[in-house]
């Protein structure tokens, strides 16, 4: 095929390199691939001969290599999330065990990695400056670590786990979604629905006419067990139905991930091992024999320790509200009833209502004057949208990306509206990585699960899905203020327990009264929030974080279970339910009326995504985050000269330094625990 046949085998000629999906085609990725791998072991063949290595004509050439490759994954694996079909899943069943394979064959490659550790060996002598260094001892770092020096027996079974570990992850997903799909509450007797608001009673109608139901309304999922309709169906026996049904996902029938799970487990400890660690979480976290860790907190111990110091004081205010709501209830609750009553205390003890919040919180102005406002605030971009630009779905919007001077910094595209071809959850990826060695521009997406309203009926958020605007546009701001030269470097590729850092620092925003005042305005009439409804919603952000980090808790220390196994020890799992109940028992974690956020066959951060045995990220980055709250309270709040100083020091940083040695710049000091302690209400319990 050729690269008039094909659009991938040249650079797309839009604008910061858009792919052009107005001419291609699915027939177009499985030849892109192939010939993106064969292009890229040509490059890499091309390194082995190039002579005496050097820093250029190997480390940079590494760099510079797989164009045609990165092209087609980026394009094609968005797609995979955000608009998949049977098309494009019988593609990536094909293709995943073969990238698995190219990738093992560049790390593996002994005259490759003979170079590379050559210059490694006396990288102090090659007056590098420090982004180069670094580069170069990240590369010799991740060939160690994917069995560069295994002999070569024990490569190919490397080989082989990691292709099989790759189609497991890709049925796992492709499961997962379907069963999602599947689990959806279809009601024909609106009477059920009483408690829900007009507009989401309305898109449940519509979303039961979208999947081909003749009438009704259809309740569907998000992806971790709490549903948000259990915070507003009155209906009791509804509220059941939908939570049995969000814990049942992947347990039995056609869409069973359990077998997957435990394969998954098993092949991640099997590697573990192989590679010399003692199981996968001390390889995904730490590294062997005393070296340099991947992650901030450095050992899977460390990780593990600081989420059993927090289980205590976090059961404990679960323990408390629990009965604070039986009391409201007028007897015992079960898990289907926390939302409901928890809403129900909010408004009888903090007069808030979160329905009665959501006519004030319309989309559009939520995007403009909330988060590109803040944004433009702090940072002083300016935000433009491009209607010319073609995407892989009509849902997509992009907007032009400016510095406060003219330059052009990127691109940003929206990806919101939930849909039976995208997966749960909410998620950043880049379509294309800045980088300044290979003169590219930074695109990046944001993409949610908001339920799609009605035509002609206003787009109505909670407060948790502003919120998630808010902290999804953190992840899109590392990448587009990435000034960094090497690719490998770019914008979040950053430690997986420090990406989540300036996210969650994005959030502060939606709470700071010029920017809360801006955006909180009635949909119909442009009446701002009433100032006792605003006061009423920020003395109750505090209330249900006994709940809300129980289930986190549960959650990550389940991962964590899961990946401190042996590989005699994961191979003995034979029931999945049951596992999982002693893990959390032995966490003292199994609190009866609060799961774990995800249980374990819908667990698609830790089976189906890059978050296994690092699902402990979000509250280690937490600290982080917390304390840089504290640091913008002590400075001054939302203006400029802080807004510039946390660009230059951290979001522009990418991977390109060392991210506590920036943070502890940034800060002046290591991070304190306190601020995270005092905002989740952990202090009181030891």
């Amino acid at each position: 095929m050729t690269s008039a046949d094909n659009p991938f085998l040249t650079p797309s000629a839009l604008p910061f390199g858009l792919p052009d999906t107005t001419r291609i085609t699915d027939a177009h990725y499985l030849p892109a691939f192939e010939a993106g791998m064969a292009q890229q072991r040509d490059e890499v063949a091309a390194v082995v001969a190039a002579g005496e290595p050097t820093f250029e004509n190997t480390v940079v050439a590494l760099e510079r290599s797989g164009a045609v490759l990165d092209r087609v994954s980026r394009l094609f694996f968005t797609r995979v999330s955000a608009d998949t079909s049977p098309a494009v899943q019988e593609i990536e069943a094909e293709v995943a065990p073969k990238l698995a394979a190219h990738a093992d064959a560049i790390s593996l490659d002994p005259g490759l990695f003979a170079r590379v550790d050559a210059l490694h060996t006396r990288r102090h002598e090659l007056g590098l400056d420090a982004e180069s260094l670094r580069l170069l001892e990240r590369h010799h770092r991740d060939m160690v670590r994917a069995g560069a020096r295994l002999p070569a027996a024990e490569q190919d079974r490397l080989r082989a786990l990691n292709e099989e570990l790759s189609a497991l992850s890709t049925e796992f997903g492709r499961k997962l979604l379907a069963g999602a799909n599947g689990a959806a509450v279809h009601v024909t007797d609106p009477a059920r629905l009483d408690g829900l608001s007009a507009d989401a009673i309305s898109a449940a109608a519509a979303a039961a006419t979208d999947r081909g139901y003749d009438g009704g309304y259809l309740l569907t999922f998000v992806l971790p067990t709490a549903q948000p309709v259990l915070a507003s169906l009155t209906d009791r026996s509804l509220r059941e139905q939908v939570y049995r049904a969000s814990v049942s996902r992947g347990l039995g029938g056609e869409h069973d991930t359990r077998d997957v799970v435990l394969r998954i487990v098993t092949l991640r400890a099997e590697r573990a091992r192989l590679l010399g660690y003692p199981d996968h979480a001390s390889y995904v976290i730490g590294a062997a024999d005393g070296g340099s860790g991947v992650s901030t907190a450095g050992t899977a111990e460390a990780a593990g320790q600081m989420l059993a110091g927090l289980v205590p004081a976090a059961t404990a205010n679960a323990d408390r509200e629990a009965a604070e709501l039986a009391g409201l209830a007028g007897g015992e609750i079960e898990p289907w009833d926390w939302a409901f009553h928890a809403e129900r205390y909010r408004r009888e003890h903090y007069a808030v209502d979160d329905a009665a919040l959501r006519p004030y919180l319309e989309l559009e102005r939520v995007l403009h004057d909330g988060v590109f406002r803040a944004a433009g605030l702090l940072y002083g971009i300016t935000l433009t949208e491009r209607h010319d630009l073609p995407a892989y779905h009509p849902d997509v919007r992009f907007w032009e990306v400016r510095d406060d001077d003219g330059e052009v910094l990127g691109l940003f595209g929206t990806d919101l509206w939930a849909r039976v071809s995208k997966r749960g959850g909410a998620w950043m990826n880049a379509l294309v990585s800045q980088s300044s060695l290979l003169g590219t521009a930074p695109v990046v997406m944001n993409t949610l699960n908001l339920v799609k309203p009605a035509a002609g009926e206003p787009a109505l958020l909670t407060l948790d899905e502003v919120r998630t605007l808010f902290h999804e546009f953190g992840h899109a701001l590392h990448g587009l203020f990435s000034r960094v030269r090497y690719p490998t470097f770019s914008g979040t590729s950053v430690p997986r327990d420090f990406v989540e850092f300036p996210s969650q620092v994005n959030e502060m925003w939606l709470e700071d009264p010029q920017i809360l005042s801006s955006f909180a305005r009635h949909h119909a009439t442009g009446e701002p929030l009433p100032p006792e409804m605003l006061t009423a919603a920020l003395a109750a952000r505090g209330y249900g974080e006994g709940f809300a980090t129980t289930e986190y808790l549960a959650a990550s220390l389940l991962d964590q279970a899961w990946h401190r196994l042996s590989p005699e020890e994961a191979a003995a799992v034979t029931d999945v339910a049951a596992f999982e109940q002693q893990a959390l028992e032995a966490a003292g974690i199994a609190h009866p009326q609060v799961p774990p956020r995800y249980r374990t066959t819908y667990f698609n951060h830790v089976f189906g995504s890059g978050y296994a045995a690092a699902y402990y990220s979000y509250i280690w980055a937490e600290v982080l985050d917390a304390d840089t709250v504290a640091w913008f309270g002590e400075h001054g709040g939302l203006h400029r000269d802080n807004g510039d100083r946390f660009r230059a020091e951290l979001l522009s940083r990418g991977g390109a330094v060392d991210p506590m040695e920036a943070y502890r710049s940034f800060r002046g000091r290591d991070p304190e625990i306190g601020p995270l302690l005092e905002r989740r209400g952990l202090t009181s319990t030891t």
